[in-house]
C-alpha cells in the first residue's frame, strides 16, 4: 500500500474547520470512513483536522495501538497504570474517567471504574481515530468533563475490496489481519479479523537489573490480542441508512514486576505477581439515520456491550501456586446497554439544530474464586441540545447544553469474615448540568480564529464510590460529580499556500473534584468531592511540504497543572512539554521514508514527588511497494535503545523492529 502522508490539519474547531488549500491527497479520495459512526457538531466538517489520526497514518509509523495512535497528536500525552500493565493517555491533563472512549459514537469503557486499557483495542480495523478537547459535542453524552475519544470504523466504497498484512515484531512478535468489504447496490458489508501475539518486550542495555528483573526480555510481558469484526448496512436512500455491528475482543496479558527504587511503593517489598488470563469484550450495536426530507432527520444507536475479564494473583514469579494471603483469583463479568436517539432539523433559517436523549444502564458483577457474586447496577439519563446558528458567511456560533442524572439502583457489600452479602445504604441520584458555546469566525481565505466555553462533568464511577481499596478505604456511595469549566482560544493560518499553522491557548478550572483523602479514619482514606484544580497550557502545529516528495510536520505541547486544594500533592503521568517532529520522503514514486524523534519532558510518577526523567526517542521506517497489490514496511524504533518510563519502576521497551507485508486490493 502506498504510504501518504497525512497532514495534521486544523487545530480543534470541532468540526467547524473548512481548509481549502492544504488538503493532502489522501484527505481529497474518497473515504472509507463510517461516516454514520462519527460524532460532528457540523456535517462540514473537514475529515482530516488536527484531532485525528488516519489508517493510513497509523500504518505509516505501525501504530498497532489506539494509546500510541493517538500519542501523535498534540494535546494528547501517552501514559500508564505500570502495576495493572495497562496502556492509557491523557487529553490535555484529563485522564480516561474524564475523557471516555467510544466506539462509534458508541461508549465502550468499563462499567466499573471507567478506564479502558487501549493496548486492548487495536488499530488493524479502524478507519480513523478521533479526539475532542473540552468543546466536545453534547451529542457524545454524559461524563466528557475533559472530552471524547471516538474510533470510527471502516465503510467499503467498491463492489469489492481488501487490505490486510503479516509481520514479525522482533524475534518472538507476530502480527497479522485482515479485512475485506463490499458493496453491493444499497447494500454493503465490512468484515475484519486481527491477531497480535508477543511472548515478551525487550528492554534497552542500559537497564541495570534488579531483584526482580534481570534484563533482557521483559518478564511477564507477554501478550495476545485478537479481534474480529462485522458489520451490515442498507443506505435505502442517499440520505438514510442502517446498520449492524457486531465486535469480539479477545486478550490476555502479562503483568511485568516493579522494577523500581522508591523506598515508600510497598511493591518494592512485595511485588505483585499478576496475570491476566482473559481479558475479553464482546459488542452488538445498531445505528441509523433516517431522513424525512431535506430539513429533518432522526439518528438511531442502540448497544448491548459486555465485558470479561480474570485477574490471578500468585505466590511468586513462578506464576504457579496460589497459597499465600495475598493470592487470589478476581473475577469481573460486566454488560452494558443503552442506548441514544437524536432529532436533527434545519427547519429554523441559519440553524441546524439536534435534539439528543441518552440512556445507559451499566452492570458491575465481581467476586473472587468460591465467594459469592456482588451485583452493581447504574442507570445514566441525558437529555440534550446543541445548535450551529450561521450569522452570516463568515461568522457562527455552536451552543449546547444537556441536563444529566444517574442513579444508583443496586450495589451490594460482601463480608469476607461472615460471607454475608448486603446491600449498601440507599443513595441519592447524583444530577448535573452541562452547557458550552464556541464561536468561530473566518478573518479571510487563509485564517480562521475561535473561541469556547464549557462547563463539563464527570459523575463518580462504581469504584469511587464503593471500592475498598483492598482494605485501605472506606465507600462513600454519595460522591456528587466533578465539575471542569473549559476555555479556548484558537487560531489557524495558512501562509503562502504551503505552511499551515495552527495554534490554541486553553485554560481548565476544576472543582468538587474527586480526590483520596487519608485519614478520614485511623489508616483509611475516602473518596470525596474535596478538590480544586487549575490547568493551563498551549498546543501548536506547523505542516510545511518543502518540495513535492518532501514535508515536514512538528507538534508542540505544553501544560501546567495546579493542585490548589493541596499544593503538595502533585498531579500525576503527565509531562509538562511533548514535542514531535516527523520528516517525510519520498526519493521515488514507491518508496516512501520517515523519520520520527519525540521529546517528553519528566512527569511526576507518584503524588509524593517521585519523577521519572525526560527521554527523547528516534524512530525510523520505510515502505516500499513491491508490485501492484503488495508492500513492505519496515521500521525501527528507539534506535538508540533509550531507558525510559512512563511510570516509575515500569521501563519501557528498548530498541525494537518491525517487518510487515502488505496486501490490498488495487485503488
Amino acid at each position: 500500500m502506498k504510504l501518504k502522508f497525512i497532514a495534521f490539519l486544523l487545530f480543534p474547531l470541532i468540526g467547524f474547520s473548512q481548509q481549502k488549500n492544504t488538503a493532502t491527497i489522501d484527505s481529497i479520495k474518497p473515504s472509507n470512513i463510517f461516516m454514520l459512526g462519527e460524532v460532528i457538531i457540523t456535517n462540514h466538517q473537514n475529515k482530516d483536522t488536527l484531532n485525528r489520526v488516519t489508517s493510513k497514518k497509523m500504518e505509516s509509523q505501525n501504530k498497532t495501538e489506539v494509546s500510541k495512535a493517538l500519542n501523535m497528536l498534540p494535546g494528547v500525552s501517552l501514559t500508564a497504570s505500570g502495576p495493572r500493565n495497562e496502556s492509557m493517555v491523557s487529553v490535555r491533563g484529563f485522564d480516561l474517567r474524564q475523557v471516555p472512549v467510544y466506539m462509534d459514537g458508541i461508549p465502550v469503557y468499563v462499567p466499573y471504574d471507567g478506564y479502558v486499557d487501549l493496548a486492548r483495542f487495536t488499530t488493524f480495523d479502524l478507519a480513523a481515530v478521533d479526539v475532542s478537547k473540552g468543546f466536545s459535542s453534547v451529542l457524545y453524552g454524559p461524563n466528557s468533563l475533559g472530552g471524547a475519544i471516538n474510533l470510527v470504523s471502516r465503510k467499503p466504497l467498491k463492489k469489492l475490496e481488501y487490505d490486510g498484512s503479516l509481520g514479525m515484531i522482533n524475534e518472538n512478535g507476530y502480527q497479522g489481519n485482515i479485512n475485506i468489504g463490499a458493496k453491493l447496490n444499497k447494500f454493503y458489508v465490512q468484515g475484519g479479523f486481527s491477531y497480535l501475539d508477543r511472548n515478551s518486550t525487550r528492554m534497552s542495555s542500559n537497564f541495570i537489573p534488579t531483584a526482580n528483573e534481570n534484563g533482557g526480555q521483559r518478564d511477564n510481558s507477554y501478550r495476545t490480542d485478537q479481534k474480529i469484526s462485522f458489520k451490515i448496512g442498507w443506505t435505502p436512500t442517499e440520505k438514510s441508512e442502517y446498520a449492524i455491528g457486531y465486535i469480539n475482543q479477545q486478550g490476555e496479558k502479562g503483568n511485568p514486576v516493579y522494577t523500581g527504587n522508591d523506598p515508600l511503593n510497598t511493591l518494592l517489598l512485595k511485588p505483585r505477581f499478576w496475570q491476566w488470563p482473559n481479558w475479553d469484550k464482546e459488542s452488538f450495536y445498531f445505528i441509523s439515520n433516517s431522513s424525512f426530507d431535506d430539513k429533518n432527520s432522526f439518528k438511531t444507536r442502540l448497544y448491548f456491550d459486555r465485558f470479561k475479564n480474570t485477574l490471578d494473583s500468585y505466590d511468586d514469579a513462578s506464576y504457579s501456586t496460589q497459597t499465600k494471603p495475598y493470592a487470589f483469583e478476581s473475577i469481573y463479568n460486566d454488560y452494558t446497554f443503552g442506548g441514544n436517539l437524536e432529532y436533527n432539523t434545519k427547519f429554523i433559517p441559519k440553524n441546524d439544530l439536534k435534539l439528543a436523549f441518552h440512556f445507559k444502564e451499566d452492570v458491575h458483577r465481581e467476586n473472587n474464586l468460591r465467594e459469592p457474586v456482588r451485583h452493581f447496577v447504574d442507570n445514566t439519563v441525558l437529555v440534550g441540545i446543541e445548535d450551529v446558528y450561521k450569522v452570516n458567511s463568515k461568522f457562527t456560533v455552536i451552543p449546547g447544553v444537556s441536563y444529566n442524572i444517574r442513579k444508583n439502583i443496586e450495589a451490594e457489600d460482601y463480608n469476607s469474615t461472615t460471607k454475608v452479602i448486603s446491600d449498601y445504604p440507599s443513595a441519592e441520584a447524583s444530577d448535573a448540568f452541562n452547557a458550552q458555546i464556541g464561536l468561530f469566525y473566518q478573518l479571510n481565505e487563509t485564517q480562521k480564529l475561535g473561541a469556547t466555553v464549557s462547563q463539563k462533568t464527570r459523575f463518580a464511577t462504581i469504584k469511587d464510590r464503593y471500592s475498598y481499596r483492598m482494605g485501605t478505604a472506606i465507600p462513600n456511595p454519595d460522591l456528587k460529580p466533578e465539575k471542569a469549566t473549559n476555555y479556548e482560544v484558537n487560531y489557524t493560518a495558512n501562509i503562502f499556500d504551503k505552511i499551515t499553522f495552527q495554534t490554541a491557548l486553553f485554560y481548565s478550572e476544576l472543582s468538587d473534584a474527586i480526590l483520596s483523602v487519608s485519614n478520614v479514619e485511623p489508616g483509611k482514606s475516602q473518596m470525596q468531592n474535596f478538590g480544586k484544580a487549575e490547568y493551563k497550557g498551549i498546543e501548536a502545529q506547523l505542516n510545511y511540504p518543502i518540495l513535492e516528495n518532501l514535508s515536514f510536520n512538528v507538534n508542540y505541547t505544553y501544560i501546567e497543572r495546579k493542585n490548589i486544594t493541596n499544593p503538595t500533592i502533585h498531579f500525576t503521568d503527565v509531562p509538562n512539554t511533548k514535542v514531535m517532529g516527523t520528516l517525510e520522503y519520498s526519493p521515488i514514486k514507491i518508496l516512501r521514508l520517515i523519520a520520527n524523534s519525540e521529546f517528553n519532558s519528566s512527569r511526576f510518577s507518584t503524588s509524593y514527588g517521585v519523577r521519572v526523567p525526560d527521554y527523547t526517542l528516534l524512530n525510523f521506517y520505510a515502505s516500499g511497494k513491491i508490485t501492484k497489490n503488495f508492500s513492505v514496511d519496515a521500521g525501527l524504533n528507539n534506535i538508540f535503545d533509550k531507558n525510559y518510563s512512563l511510570v516509575e519502576g515500569y521501563p519501557e521497551e528498548g530498541r525494537n523492529f518491525f517487518v510487515t507485508l502488505r496486501f490490498f486490493s488495487s485503488n
